[in-house]
């Protein structure tokens, strides 16, 4: 398994499962969702922080390649890493099973950062990564 500068645990809810028994695919952007807002809250910022100085940070692609499918209460571990892109910053997450460590996602994030309405480079919130972006 490749390195990773974060993770994050959860388990699914039986609620998120579809009548065949496994979680619904919708339901695993929630999951990477959920771990990139604890990221960014374990390096001292926030969305909502971000957003009340005119700085929005907005997914603009998402691709998921799903592998295994997880079923209603089963512990998983979201992986993260981050890099920059241009003016994009890029999460590159895994999901893994806990019980077997088996692969069950791969996705890659898109993000980009808009300042009072206007699209920017991102560098208002690049401090915040700076030891994740320059040990890349």
């Amino acid at each position: 398994m490749k390195e990773f500068i974060f993770k994050c645990e959860m388990k699914t809810r039986d609620y998120e499962c579809d009548v065949q028994g496994v979680v619904n695919n919708a339901n695993y952007q929630h999951y990477l969702e959920v771990t990139r807002h604890e990221f960014i809250q374990s390096v001292g910022e926030s969305f909502d922080n971000w957003h009340r100085r005119g700085i929005d940070v907005m997914v603009s692609k998402i691709i998921i390649n799903y592998k295994a499918s997880l079923h209603g209460g089963e512990e998983f571990i979201s992986y993260l890493n981050i890099k920059r892109a241009g003016v994009r910053y890029v999460f590159e997450q895994e999901i893994h099973r806990k019980s077997d460590d088996k692969l069950c996602i791969t996705a890659e994030v898109h993000c980009v950062c808009v300042v009072d309405g206007v699209l920017t480079r991102g560098d208002e919130i690049a401090g915040a990564f700076k030891k994740y972006l320059n040990a890349q």
